[in-house]
């Protein structure tokens, strides 16, 4: 019996969004190397399709704009009909920006939260149906340590985490008897375009060697750990959350932040 065969994940349909680079594709690879098949979204359509087209047979690969509901629609169908049910979900897709409040114009603070928060929204309510008919699983949401807290110049992207977790702990309260299980990841700093998109460069797909030093001397400073996580960290949690090792828990958010908000930076 292979490995895939015998994984945490084995006979799973899990739909992951922003699964085209960073956490989303580390959980798409290590979802899929568990044993599930993956139906990865995101509006990255040549990375995301590469993605899939790596993972073979147990992957597909879907456009999908997670904040337009015909997208979701669109993208349970084909779950369906390539591998005949969706039984677990990760809200993975996010944006952010930079600016104060007063300098964010409504526009863009709408269009923040139209992905992280009513994406959330629309992935959950779109496919927990699906779940059910499945007979139960799972469903994470990928949050953030700016859910428990807030950073200047993040108004956008932190009131939109928050919401994630209150969108958390209601649908573990109203899915649990459907057999579904709700619970959110709350990343710290993530080696990934988001932790600085100002610096990444997508023509690398990296951050240039005086942004790596400048985040990593604030990481020294600010969490215990001492560096930045990577995505497969990330993606181990989400995969916990995702099987029966974790088949208490629901409702509840994972900080896995390396220490950052135990308490006050050290000078």
């Amino acid at each position: 019996m292979s490995s895939s065969a015998r994984g945490k994940l084995a006979g799973r349909v899990v739909l992951i969004t922003g699964a085209a680079r960073g956490q989303g594709e580390q959980q798409a690879r290590l979802f899929a190397a568990e044993g599930a098949s993956v139906v990865l979204g995101d509006i990255l359509d040549e990375a995301g399709g590469a993605v899939a087209g790596e993972l073979g047979e147990s992957a597909v690969y879907t456009r999908l704009d997670v904040g337009r509901e015909e997208d979701w629609s669109a993208a349970v169908a084909l779950a369906k009909e390539r591998f005949g049910r969706v039984d677990g979900l990760i809200n993975n897709a996010g944006v952010t920006s930079r600016g104060t409040l007063l300098d964010t114009s409504p526009a863009e603070y709408e269009s923040i939260i139209r992905v992280n928060q009513t994406g959330t929204f629309l992935g959950m309510r779109a496919v927990a149906p699906e779940i059910a008919a499945a007979g139960g699983g799972t469903i994470v949401n990928i949050a953030s340590i700016l859910s428990l807290t807030g950073m200047a110049e993040n108004g956008p992207y932190v009131a939109s985490k928050h919401a994630i977790l209150g969108l958390t702990r209601v649908a573990a309260l109203e899915l649990a008897s459907q057999g579904i299980r709700v619970n959110a990841v709350c990343p710290g700093w993530v080696d990934t375009p988001m932790a600085d998109p100002v610096n990444w460069d997508p023509d690398t797909a990296s951050y240039p060697e005086s942004a790596r030093a400048a985040m990593g001397e604030v990481v020294r400073r600010t969490v215990p750990l001492g560096r930045v996580s990577q995505p497969v960290e990330m993606a181990r949690i989400a995969l916990f959350l995702s099987c029966e090792d974790s088949s208490y828990i629901t409702g509840q958010s994972i900080v896995a932040d390396g220490g950052l908000l135990a308490g006050a930076p050290q000078p």
